[in-house]
């Protein structure tokens, strides 16, 4: 009978009693908390689009009329059409604007599908950039040399 009085006891103090603990492995930040950082958008520099000469000033050749990235005036007489959509002056001279009727070539499908969206009567207009060249007063162009 003690046997089965000892043996209940090692069955009971088994079940009630936790296990041994074992050693476990603890890992530790190795560097602490900065936060996170958010909204960082927004910081990049102007790119400066825009006119830089306006009607009226008097150009040189290779000047910059103006920067654009998407076309919003046009080159006329006299302006060349960069990389980049900017426009510069072929020419010496004084800048005028124009604002002239936009007809699509019936072959751009693009745009004439554009134009039929449009309400019946609507007309649309493009800005083109020219420089009226000068010719500078009291100069002479060699012929030959004595």
């Amino acid at each position: 009978m003690a046997l089965a009085v000892l043996a209940l006891r090692t069955r009971a103090g088994a079940l009630l009693s936790p296990p041994m603990a074992t050693p476990l492995a603890v890992r530790c930040a190795s560097k602490k908390t900065g936060g996170s950082s958010k909204n960082l958008g927004g910081k990049s520099p102007g790119k400066h689009f825009g006119i830089k000469k306006m009607e009226g000033h008097y150009v040189h050749a290779g000047n910059i009329l103006g920067t654009q990235r998407h076309f919003r005036w046009h080159p006329g007489a006299h302006v060349g059409l960069g990389k980049r959509k900017y426009l510069y002056a072929l020419e010496e001279g004084i800048v005028h604007y124009t604002k002239d009727v936009y007809v699509p070539n019936p072959s751009d499908l693009e745009a004439m599908d554009l134009v039929t969206k449009l309400p019946k009567g609507a007309v649309l207009y493009k800005t083109f950039v020219h420089v009226v060249p000068t010719k500078p007063e009291g100069t002479f162009k060699l012929v030959a040399m004595l």
